[in-house]
């Protein structure tokens, strides 16, 4: 039995062996799948920069669509604010006025208290003039009608501010519900661009920086002083468009009208403004501005909208190119209205 004792050990020893081996070559084999598959490799799995860019551009365009959601959010519950500041206000006023009222009506009711004691007929008997009697009786009696005017102005007061306390809980209801919705919408943007931001770490740094240099090269305005550029509809159309040069080579900012920054109806909002001409906020909304004209009425200063959803403003300039401001990351700039989805046009004057 003691000779055959030694076995096992050898056999256990074996297996260890293989066992680091195995371990060993998982290791190198994991090292290796980490080099080509993780960190800053996806050798074999890497996008190209034409799949990057088709994402990222699905991913902007996704965030401007939240963008417009945001700002038409925003100004409903701007509006409302304001408008539940005007009917607190009144509120306000109304109710000074119902205490007012009041005040004078109980120190009438005082007064009456303190001499109703004496009839009128015995106040008649101990009057030393009959004359004086009567004419007291009769102030009275108009006094007496103007407090039963006061009463009911009362009753009116009091309904008419139950009404304007109900409107202000309404508009307050509304405002803090468009709050809401520009949280939410804001929310999605932040996550749309964050998504965008993922996709283009992936790239090289070459490939991002040459991505990066043709976004935020501007195209300079040349082409504005040519024979064929065409007469914008009206004076003011000419200013409007006037104004969108000047803006050429800003940044775009969602949610912002200007100066320093712009989102596509953020700019239209601005050029259209500095002709004198208010336009609401939003895509959507612009498109319903002025009247609506075909693409081949198109003259300088019209609105051009894109996509199904109405998501995207520019300014037409003529020689079918615009001025608009296309997404973050990108300045506001001159580009065909051809290079996105037409979907309609408007002239606002």
């Amino acid at each position: 039995m003691a000779s055959h004792s030694p076995h096992p050990k050898p056999k256990q020893r074996s297996l260890a062996g293989t066992t680091a081996r195995t371990a060993a070559l998982l290791a190198l084999t994991g090292a290796a799948s980490a080099t080509l598959l993780g960190g800053t490799g996806y050798a074999e799995n890497r996008p190209t920069p034409a799949q990057v860019k088709a994402k990222v551009d699905r991913y902007q365009r996704e965030a401007e669509e939240a963008t417009e959601k945001y700002n038409g959010a925003k100004t409903t519950a701007d509006k409302a604010r304001e408008a539940y500041d005007d009917l607190r206000d009144e509120a306000a006023r109304r109710t000074a006025r119902l205490n007012a009222a009041r005040n004078a009506l109980g120190a009438f009711a005082t007064a009456q208290y303190r001499s109703g004691t004496v009839a009128p007929t015995l106040q008649l008997a101990l009057s030393s003039s009959p004359d004086q009697y009567l004419r007291r009786a009769s102030l009275a009696d108009r006094a007496g009608d103007r407090q039963a005017a006061t009463i009911a102005s009362i009753g009116r007061q009091k309904g008419k501010l139950r009404t304007l306390r109900g409107e202000a809980a309404d508009r307050l209801h509304q405002m803090r519900a468009s709050q809401a919705a520009a949280a939410r919408h804001k929310k999605a943007i932040q996550k749309k661009l964050a998504a965008a931001d993922r996709l283009l770490d992936r790239l090289t740094r070459e490939q991002r920086q040459r991505l990066e240099a043709r976004e935020t090269r501007p195209e300079r305005p040349a082409a504005r002083t040519t024979t064929h550029h065409p007469a914008p509809a009206t004076t003011r159309a000419a200013r409007a468009v006037s104004f969108a040069y000047t803006a050429l080579g800003k940044p775009y900012v969602w949610g912002a009208t200007g100066p320093h920054g712009y989102d596509c109806s953020g700019l239209t909002q601005a050029a259209w403004r500095a002709a004198g001409v208010s336009l609401p906020r939003t895509t959507y909304t612009q498109i319903n501005a002025g009247h609506r004209i075909s693409r081949a009425e198109l003259a300088p200063g019209d609105l051009v909208f894109f996509y199904s959803g109405i998501s995207h403003v520019g300014l037409y300039i003529g020689n079918g190119r615009m001025i608009h401001a296309p997404h973050p990351g990108a300045p506001v700039r001159m580009a065909s209205i051809t290079d996105m989805p037409f979907a309609g046009a408007a002239r606002p004057a």
